[in-house]
């Protein structure tokens, strides 16, 4: 905990959701593990541990060492000062110089929630399912976005994250052409939802439309087998705190969670989402290429005249 910066033991488990959502770690049995009533009995959990820590070390490695040799090893494999980590994780006053945050904050499981960009869904919410992760040696986040359609297939993308002035993440598909932009507000320091533009064409639909939505994008405690198994396309006036709570995830105020939704999702003049009309784009390219070919045309020598389509003036002998 002390080297992933994790305030508390849900941190720690998001952490572990991260590196794998179907991860055996439970926050009660990690309670008496930090107490040393305990010891984690499924190897799946170390191995867990092997890819959340990067020691370079196997799972059973991590399953048979002792405390000393753990912290030795975490040390010297991320240049952290054993003793200044020791004091950390006992609690003591000692100052220990602040580390740089590693994207921990943003890895877990979110729900997500856009207006539908195809045709066949237009007017309805989708649900999809977006998982971030964050290597603990590096500064690198990567994302994972998946939909479930309603006759079963399921798409996924994949790509980076990138924390700047504007949180950005690019996924596509490895053996597809579907690919997405994610344009998001700064996170708030409890990073409980995402919000921002989602661009791409259509999942589905017979062309390839640009197209933006506004989207939310709910932190859920762990990853839910739900969002895989459930369609993506919610059923008409669905409530999404009620999908949520589906989910695992409590939910205080279910009346003000779907108003705020509302509100987010369907603002703006277009409600919420934009398609670029396919015959205004042709009708745009139809003047531009009759410019730029009459244009390009009276400037060219008489010699290149023919090259760009006008057949040169042959003189009769």
């Amino acid at each position: 905990m002390a080297l992933l910066g994790a305030a508390s033991r849900k941190d720690l488990a998001r952490a572990f959701h991260g590196v794998n959502a179907k991860t055996a770690f439970d926050v009660e049995r990690a309670h008496k593990w930090l107490q040393g009533r305990a010891s984690p009995r499924e190897q799946h959990v170390y191995e867990d541990w092997a890819k959340l820590l990067d020691l370079g070390r196997p799972a059973q490695w991590i399953a048979d060492c002792d405390s000393a040799a753990f912290l030795d090893a975490i040390a010297s494999r991320h240049q952290r000062d054993p003793e200044a980590l020791r004091r950390q994780a006992e609690g003591a006053a000692a100052p220990v110089s602040p580390q740089p945050d590693h994207g921990l904050s943003l890895a877990g499981t979110y729900a997500c929630y856009h207006n539908s960009v195809s045709p066949y869904y237009r007017g309805r919410l989708i649900r999809g399912e977006l998982t971030i992760t964050a290597a603990p040696a590096s500064q690198r986040l990567s994302a994972t976005y998946e939909e479930t359609m309603a006759a079963g297939n399921r798409f996924r993308l994949d790509g980076a994250v990138t924390p700047k002035r504007a949180l950005h993440i690019g996924v596509s598909e490895a053996a597809g052409e579907a690919q997405i932009i994610f344009l998001l507000f700064p996170p708030a320091p409890l990073v409980s939802v995402l919000a921002g533009i989602m661009c791409c064409a259509p999942l589905i639909g017979p062309d390839g439309q640009p197209s933006a939505t506004r989207i939310a994008m709910v932190r859920l405690p762990a990853a839910s087998p739900r969002l895989r198994e459930a369609p993506a396309p919610l059923a008409p006036q669905a409530s999404v705190a009620e999908d949520l709570a589906a989910l695992g995830l409590p939910i205080a105020e279910p009346a003000l969670v779907d108003q705020r939704i509302a509100a987010l999702l369907g603002g703006g003049d277009g409600g919420g989402t934009d398609h670029i009309a396919i015959d205004a784009y042709h009708a745009l390219a139809d003047v531009f290429d009759r410019n730029l070919m009459s244009t390009a045309s009276a400037a060219a020598p008489a010699s290149t005249r023919g090259v760009l389509g006008f057949r040169p003036r042959v003189r009769s002998t």
